[in-house]
């Protein structure tokens, strides 16, 4: 391979949503909203967690802490510049950003989905061995698993990115998607690809659908082994927003990674979904059915001297 080549592509030119000025304004306005509401959601339950005691101590909203972290980490990655593509005409990225994009693009979104799995396992503990959920679950495990959920991501990311680095990119530069990922970016090597996409699909696609079954099996395991008809109403209820969460980023996820890859029209909306909607809606779908989170925000708000209406 002749490295050189490596260096003809200098920068990419992002497809977007449209070229219409009046169309992009209006979309401007559409996913800055998302993107405030990302922002305030996410800080809003890390403030909280952190600021209540009994929250602070609970594995469960430790792990929902570290998930809303991870959230606005995910959504920053590309939404800013998704933001600044709306008022830029030429929606230039550099090849340097552009696989830095990329790198902690899968970096933070497996680390993501191992840390849903681990949520998934502390649901399992509480509804299946709660006499020995204080134990089991004990702070230091919970640092051990959030750790590696990190790890795991940045081991998965370095394997994609290093992949990608390797390819000659000697033009065309158009990438077909409002940000750099795998799928779009390696269509562009001016190589034939075809084994780096089975080695990539089995990385990316075997990650999301695995997880995907252990979690669907899981939260299944725990409705099958809980006998009364209350315990099994609880647990729906408690496993329902988490099985939401499970279906929205990972469905999308499984689309666009676990299959060879060919471009539809509607990988963009879909791109959307787990990029920009899930790491908004996880705060929603968390906690406003969560009484102990909204108590905990009512007392947050008192010692600031705000009003909290129910």
């Amino acid at each position: 391979m002749d490295e050189n080549q490596t260096e003809v592509v200098t920068d990419f030119v992002l497809a977007g949503f449209s070229q219409t000025p009046s169309t992009e304004a209006g979309l401007f306005v559409l996913f800055l909203f998302f993107y405030v509401s990302t922002w305030v959601g996410n800080v809003l339950i890390m403030v909280t967690v952190a600021s209540d005691n009994y929250l602070n101590s609970s594995p469960m909203y430790f792990l929902l802490g570290n998930l809303s972290f991870l959230d606005l980490c995910y959504s920053t990655v590309t939404t800013p510049k998704l933001l600044a593509d709306f008022l830029d005409n030429d929606k230039l990225i550099h090849y340097d950003q552009c696989i830095a994009q990329l790198f902690f693009l899968h970096f933070v979104g497996a680390a993501e989905m191992f840390l849903l799995t681990v949520m998934a396992y502390d649901r399992y503990v509480a509804i299946c061995r709660p006499l020995h959920y204080t134990t089991i679950m004990s702070r230091g495990l919970c640092c051990v698993l959030v750790a590696a959920s990190w790890m795991g991501g940045f081991v998965h990311s370095t394997v994609q990115t290093i992949l990608t680095i390797r390819l000659p990119f000697c033009g065309p530069n158009h990438v077909d998607n409002f940000f750099c990922d795998v799928p779009p970016v390696i269509k562009l090597a001016c190589t034939d690809t075809f084994v780096i996409e089975l080695l990539m699909v089995s990385n990316s696609g075997l990650i999301s659908t695995s997880s995907f079954v252990v979690l669907v099996s899981s939260y299944s395991t725990i409705l099958v082994k809980i006998r009364s008809k209350e315990g099994r109403r609880k647990a729906l209820s408690t496993c329902g927003s988490h099985l939401m969460v499970v279906t929205l980023f990972f469905g999308p996820c499984i689309f666009i990674y676990a299959r060879p890859f060919s471009t539809f029209s509607v990988d963009k909306m879909v791109s959307v979904l787990y990029n920009v909607i899930t790491p908004m809606m996880n705060p929603l779908i968390y906690t406003l059915r969560n009484k102990e989170v909204k108590s905990a925000i009512q007392k947050l708000w008192d010692k600031s001297g705000l009003t909290w209406k129910k």
